[in-house]
């Protein structure tokens, strides 16, 4: 019998709805995803209904606690892409200015001014001009991560057979400790470096350690000893507050 790649439906757990995603991983993964708290459970193929189940309930606490905190986060305000918006680069806010003509679309900031010019063709949409902000985050991020692994991957004894930088919604980086490849959120562009700094060394120490156990945070602590600061900052707090 052909068993299906993937497949994705709903379960009601006692009173938490739970998005179930069937896919070809190796173990079972919860994740509360924004902005609204959704529990999303990624399980292998064969897993049975009892054991989603079972395994909602011995995380309840988690869940309620990382739900509520979720929703109790300031609303982020919608993007429009358009002149006087506040965005954020390396944990500085910068004024967006949107500045339309003719030419190569580009990012430029402007520290002096505490700007951030975004050049774009005329009458360019905001989903246009998002991917030529998203464009110039991502190169950034992939200019300065060779020159961060070169600095961590000693630290923290483990070298990275490959990275790469995607669109996250609820994680900051991914580690496929098979492949030795690293996945890095652009998101973090927005964030302080030592962020960027931090949430390397957290999947660098997964090629020691695949599960959050009390030797994976002791390996975390003797690379980076201020771990905790980028930690807090990246799940409670908020740009507005670093900036």
């Amino acid at each position: 019998m052909l068993v299906p790649v993937r497949s994705v439906f709903q379960l009601l757990v006692e009173d938490i709805v739970v998005e179930v995603v069937r896919k070809p991983v190796r173990q079972v993964r919860l994740s509360v995803r924004a902005p609204h708290g959704q529990l999303r459970v990624t399980v292998p193929l064969r897993t049975t209904e009892a054991t989603i189940r079972e395994v909602v309930l011995r995380k309840q606490a988690w869940i309620r606690h990382h739900q509520t905190a979720m929703l109790q986060r300031p609303p982020v305000p919608e993007l429009r892409y358009e002149t006087g918006e506040t965005h954020y680069y390396q944990g500085q806010a910068w004024r967006l200015c949107v500045l339309e003509q003719v030419g190569r679309p580009h990012v430029r900031l402007a520290p002096a001014e505490a700007t951030l010019y975004l050049v774009v063709p005329v009458g360019a949409t905001s989903a246009q001009r998002a991917q030529v902000l998203a464009r110039w985050r991502r190169t950034q991020l992939q200019a300065q991560v060779p020159g961060l692994l070169a600095k961590w991957e000693p630290v923290v004894g483990a070298q990275a057979a490959d990275w790469g930088i995607k669109q996250m919604r609820t994680r900051w980086g991914t580690c496929s400790i098979r492949a030795r490849r690293i996945w890095l959120s652009l998101e973090l562009s927005q964030w302080p470096l030592s962020c960027l700094e931090y949430v390397l060394v957290h999947e660098l120490t997964h090629l020691h350690e695949r599960l959050h156990s009390k030797r994976f945070w002791a390996l975390v602590g003797q690379a980076m000893p201020n771990w905790q600061t980028p930690h807090l900052h990246l799940k409670h707090g908020s740009l507005a507050a670093l900036a």
